[in-house]
């Protein structure tokens, strides 16, 4: 079985295709993997949040996105016109509460798709409320736990260790059997041939970084 590190943001778009892309070699290959996600808020509060509706280099820069998302099934907005982008904060607390009752890929997947796809505003506790209710999550105990902040500590702790311990600059980072991996192209094909690469090597042989979100 693969051990598969995920360094994620909730509004890095990269991230969302590669997570699909992922999944769905995963399903392809019937390669096993335990995949654990590992949060890293792009723009952490209170530093100033990115209009990236008005980016015009992002927006160049998200094209290389368009082909393998489609391929992928994603109808995703590039950027979303959810201007500026939001905070992830709340979003990841909502992911803790979710693991605890085991929903978290569901949660996860929701969250993704209601940001780039729907343009909703994933930084808003009632969004993310509904999001949750979705997800089969009691919504007025999702809604509690994140007034309370009962997750923020835990969501500030990893996200410090993502920056700090892992180094990671930018999502998504991938590493599979503690080894980072390469993804250039974002499709299902090139995740297969990482996938059989990451069996084949047991733990070693990779070099390089993700060049993703930042």
């Amino acid at each position: 079985m693969l051990d598969i590190l995920f360094v994620t943001d909730f509004v890095c778009p990269y991230c969302l295709v590669a997570k699909v892309a992922l999944e769905e070699a995963l399903k392809e290959t019937g390669i096993e993997a335990c995949i654990q996600v590992q949060p890293l808020e792009l723009t952490p509060e209170p530093v100033e949040r990115v209009d990236t509706c008005h980016d015009e280099v992002r927006k160049k820069h998200y094209q290389i996105l368009a082909e393998p998302a489609g391929a992928l099934g994603l109808d995703m907005k590039l950027p979303p016109a959810v201007c500026p982008r939001p905070y992830t904060r709340l979003a990841f607390e909502g992911f803790y509460f979710a693991r605890e009752k085991g929903l978290e890929e569901v949660y996860s997947d929701l969250v993704y798709r209601a940001y780039f796809e729907q343009e909703q505003d994933i930084g808003e506790l009632d969004t993310l409320c509904e999001i949750a209710g979705m997800a089969g999550l009691a919504r007025d105990d999702f809604r509690q736990a994140l007034m309370k902040g009962i997750y923020t500590g835990q969501v500030k702790e990893e996200t410090a260790r993502s920056r700090d311990v892992l180094k990671v600059g930018g999502v998504p980072a991938i590493y599979i059997n503690g080894e980072s991996v390469c993804v250039e192209k974002y499709t299902k094909e090139e995740m297969i041939q990482i996938l059989r690469q990451g069996q084949a090597s047991a733990g070693g042989g990779f070099a390089c970084g993700v060049d993703g979100c930042g």
